[in-house]
């Protein structure tokens, strides 16, 4: 393992100013998606589309790397050229999602395992060939009545574990993700204990598999109410819908509690907060001063939603259009990640 690569690498996907572009939507998600615009998902327009993504002038000033999807990794433009070298080319890091899913967890109904460790030593060997530097591994952690149990979260936690030595063991970076479902109707504080217990477990998984974390990044959830939560009486902070400034402090506050000095940084999921929400929320974390991790966006629909509806209402004549609004997305969450975003740029927005 050569962890100096590893580190290097890893400050690289979480570089100031910069994020990451999470492309790397499964076939059945992107028919959901591609269904919603009225587009056929077929292999060409997923190909055509993500095209659309890689491809934008520019890109490489807010984005530091991009998730694929395994078949996003095999394709090319319409020149021949393959997406990991356009990516290359641009300063991007290609990366790539290998789990294969999260599946029922035995003897626990409604809850979720993420498989995938069958046969990923030989799927990073060909990965890397492929061009990718990091990799992804996605758990999801529900939250309802007596929900998540020890059992699921310890689970995940161990599967990630394994995962990420395997990445270190290939020279591959590996992007963790422990993902709290904000569906539900907890409020923030319940999150936050989850929160806490899953990264807990996730680190010491982690450790106990010899993980070097100065060659990890974490991408994970904000800590934040349940999208069905009710108003507490009296306007208790601890019901209803979090405010922008709880979520920062109680996000960092958990962090605080739980990552380790040494990890290299914190890329964030959107997980269902609206486009404009998801940057509000981190720029409102990295506002409050020096932290001991660089926080920042590893976003999939809260950049390409915008994106996906402008390409979908031509997909030959608004390619144009459609890198313009990742672009704007991609700078709005650039400026979130340094504390210099505000609600009022959003009327420059090109959409």
């Amino acid at each position: 393992m050569d962890i100096e690569l590893l580190k290097k690498t890893a400050k690289q996907m979480v570089a100031p100013g910069k994020g990451i572009l999470a492309a790397d939507e499964s076939s059945g998600t992107c028919q959901k998606r591609f269904e919603s615009v009225g587009v056929p998902c077929t292999e060409e327009n997923r190909r055509a589309y993500r095209e659309t993504l890689l491809t934008a002038d520019g890109l490489e000033q807010y984005i530091s790397g991009v998730i694929l999807y395994d078949e996003t990794i095999r394709q090319e433009t319409n020149e021949g050229e393959a997406f990991a070298a356009v990516l290359e080319k641009k300063g991007i890091l290609p990366g790539i999602k290998v789990d294969t899913g999260a599946k029922e967890l035995a003897l626990h109904p409604g809850e979720k395992v993420t498989e995938g460790l069958d046969g990923l030593r030989e799927r990073l060997a060909e990965y890397k060939t492929l061009g990718a530097r990091f990799a992804k591994w996605r758990a999801v952690i529900t939250i309802g009545k007596d929900l998540p149990s020890p059992a699921c979260i310890h689970a995940n936690a161990h599967a990630m574990a394994r995962y990420a030595a395997l990445c270190q063991e290939a020279g591959i970076v590996p992007m963790v993700e422990p993902e709290i479902l904000i569906d539900g109707d907890h409020n923030i504080e319940r999150c936050y204990e989850i929160s806490t217990a899953t990264l807990k477990k996730t680190f010491e998984e982690l450790a106990g598999q010899d993980v070097a974390v100065e060659g990890v990044i974490l991408k994970t959830s904000m800590v934040i109410a349940g999208k069905q939560a009710k108003s507490a009486e009296g306007g208790s902070s601890s019901g209803g819908q979090s405010g922008m400034e709880e979520v920062a402090k109680e996000t960092i506050r958990a962090f605080k509690e739980t990552l380790p000095a040494g990890l290299t940084g914190v890329a964030f999921l959107s997980g269902g907060q609206t486009d404009e929400q998801a940057t509000e929320h981190l720029n409102a974390m990295n506002a409050t001063g020096k932290l001991p991790w660089p926080l920042s966006f590893s976003y999939g629909r809260a950049l390409q939603n915008p994106v996906l509806k402008i390409w979908a209402e031509s997909p030959n004549a608004n390619i144009a259009k459609a890198q313009a609004a990742l672009l704007f997305r991609s700078k709005m969450n650039s400026l979130a990640t340094q504390g210099r975003y505000s609600s009022e740029m959003e009327k420059e927005r090109p959409y």
